[in-house]
């Protein structure tokens, strides 16, 4: 069954009690699982591919590296490529979890941008198990952001990559980031091509060429000249180019549509967060 565009639920484990909903995103190198498990326990198997789970419920257990591991709400299953492993409930009341499944070539991309360098072997582990719940919480709502098809590119690309960024330096031997320093001109670059394209559906990877940084420098640079993320820059043009509109006595529906909002919903809930009031209630004034 669809249930989305590239999402397809596996209506064999419904039977068993048990759910599960993946989809890839081809564009980024990743596959995404959400699941809840009762009964199903995985075979022991390997990837070619990183696999990050973040349990929200429950508890899962494990095989890895030789020993029995256990998952709680709050932690990070983390598997490497090639690396024999299962899962399974660790008991009746089972487990639920959102997983990414990273490509070597991302997680490789992301190392070299954060250490300036170039990485010998992909990112290893140390650990199977990360009690973080900070970075379960990124893990969870970058996974979301990928389950919904309208997201923008630039949202979906910064939460992912920053989230495997702050992943790598924390729990893998891939080394220490680079300090952010400050770059004001390619800052000014990336702001420039934004504020003439706030409409539009930016990618990360355009406006980091544009600013001439990597991905996650540029998010970096860009926080600390501005005090937003590239998407929320993007979203505070969008806003005042619809405040602009409104005042002028525009409709709501042709606003979000010209100003690059998803559709009247997202333009309502943008703008209620930002002036208090609805897109309606603010051109009525």
């Amino acid at each position: 069954m669809l249930v989305a565009p590239g999402v397809v639920l596996d209506p064999a484990l419904k039977a068993a009690g048990d759910s599960a909903v993946f989809w890839r995103v081809p564009r980024l190198g990743l596959d995404c699982l959400r699941a809840r498990f009762r009964r199903h326990a995985y075979a022991r198997h390997t990837h070619e591919t990183y696999a990050l789970a973040a349990i929200l419920e429950g508890c899962e257990t494990f095989f890895h590296r030789g020993r029995q591991h256990y998952a709680t709400p709050g932690a990070i299953a983390l598997v490497g490529p090639d690396e024999l492993h299962d899962g399974a409930p660790h008991d009746e009341r089972g487990f639920v979890y959102r997983t990414l499944y990273p490509s070597v070539d991302l997680m490789r991309e992301v190392a070299e941008e954060i250490s300036g360098k170039p990485v010998l072997h992909p990112p290893r582990f140390r650990e199977s198990v990360v009690h973080d719940p900070e970075l379960a919480a990124l893990l969870t709502e970058a996974h979301r952001t990928l389950e919904r098809p309208h997201e923008p590119l630039l949202a979906r690309d910064a939460r992912v990559v920053s989230l495997l960024s702050l992943l790598i330096v924390r729990y893998t031997d891939a080394g220490a980031a680079l300090p952010a320093k400050s770059e004001p001109g390619p800052v000014a670059n990336a702001r420039a091509y934004l504020d003439a394209r706030f409409a539009e559906d930016v990618d990360l990877i355009d406006l980091a060429r544009i600013a001439g940084l990597s991905r996650t420098h540029l998010i970096r640079a860009f926080r600390r000249e501005t005090g937003l993320t590239p998407h929320a820059y993007l979203l505070d043009r969008r806003f005042r180019a619809a405040s602009l509109a409104l005042r002028r006595g525009e409709a709501p529906a042709s606003v979000a549509l010209r100003c690059g909002f998803c559709d009247q919903s997202h333009l309502n809930r943008v703008f209620k967060a930002r002036m208090g009031v609805t897109p309606g209630a603010y051109r009525a004034a």
